[in-house]
């Protein structure tokens, strides 16, 4: 079975040394040819030290060739790269070709979901030939053939299924499920929840905040879910809490590290140019911030990041803002 990996960034190689793993043929595309040429001749990145590119791995900086008669296509890109990739790859797809989204964010100014994004821009793309993957899944981690348990998600289940064998193995283990609304949510509030879960550390606040964070940050997006039609069930799967969890405290959560940075007084420019890594929450919290809006849904965490990031509010005082809010119930709509 052949795959096309779109994106030789850490997320895409990690996938790409799964797929290999799991027995399939498969073919990176990066972006610049210099970093295909580096790729294909020392089979390491800077990106992913620790992992060793096996020569059965193909690398290309030819976009035709690359999706030339791949089974599947896997977005690794950011998030906000994925309109302008899709846009490329539009006339060189055929109907029959599987689109596997790993990006976890919203569009800024669009607020599309990426299987939105993908199904709007290439004509060609039958809706439910889409189908996302997300979980609690570093790059770090997935690279050293460590445990990690995943879902896809498609409109179609026989495609969610399709997707779920294809990445299965020993290591990597899949589950299925047709909520994509749920399961790209889940992925993209989690990275701005971890952000707010590295502001407050840098703050020194304890695990009790840590534990509100996570469960209000999950309160939050099972609200938005709700009203975009998702299952309440998917928040508290891999997609929801698991990755909420593992992005909120782990060393290796690059959204985590931006909250750190910030609560510790640095600008959000000097934190972007100082990371070789995207972190998705930065520029999804515009757009949930905006998609939360025009539904007329309160994410009072995602609008305080929101603010501490683009309008310079002091971290201390949003602190203040989302312990003084109106009381309510615990669960509400």
């Amino acid at each position: 079975m052949r795959v096309t990996i779109l994106g030789a960034g850490s997320w895409g190689l990690a996938v790409a040394l799964a797929l290999h793993h799991a027995g399939r043929e498969v073919t990176v595309w990066a972006h610049r040819s210099a970093t295909a040429k580096s790729l294909r001749d020392e089979r390491k990145s800077k990106k992913l030290p620790q992992a060793n590119i096996p020569l059965e791995i193909n690398i290309s900086a030819d976009l035709e060739t690359a999706v030339s008669g791949a089974e599947a296509l896997v977005f690794a890109a950011p998030a906000q790269q994925t309109g302008a990739l899709a846009q490329r790859l539009a006339p060189l797809v055929k109907p029959e070709q599987k689109y596997i989204l790993l990006a976890k964010g919203i569009e800024k100014g669009t607020q599309r979901r990426m299987s939105q994004v993908v199904e709007q821009t290439i004509s060609a793309a039958n809706a439910e030939n889409i189908c996302v993957l997300s979980g609690p899944s570093h790059a770090e981690e997935v690279a050293s053939f460590q445990p990690t348990s995943v879902v896809a998600a498609s409109k179609s289940e026989s495609v969610s299924i399709w997707t779920q064998e294809l990445f299965s193995s020993d290591v990597f283990r899949v589950y299925h499920t047709t909520d994509v609304v749920g399961v790209e949510l889940g992925g993209a509030v989690k990275n701005i929840i971890a952000i707010a879960s590295g502001i407050s550390r840098s703050l020194g606040l304890g695990d009790n905040v840590q534990g509100a964070l996570v469960t209000r940050g999950l309160a939050e997006m099972s609200r938005l879910g709700a009203r975009l039609g998702a299952d309440p069930l998917t928040f508290s799967g891999l997609s929801g809490l698991g990755d909420l969890v593992t992005t909120c405290f782990s060393k290796h959560s690059r959204n985590r590290h931006v909250g750190e940075q910030i609560g510790s007084g640095v600008s959000l420019p000097d934190v972007l140019s100082s990371m070789e890594m995207v972190a998705e929450g930065v520029d999804t919290c515009v757009g949930l911030r905006g998609l939360a809006r025009e539904l007329d849904v309160e994410t009072p965490i995602t609008e305080e990041v929101y603010l501490t990031l683009f309008e310079g509010k002091e971290p201390r005082e949003a602190v203040r803002r989302l312990m003084s809010r109106s009381l309510k119930k615990e669960r509400w709509t």
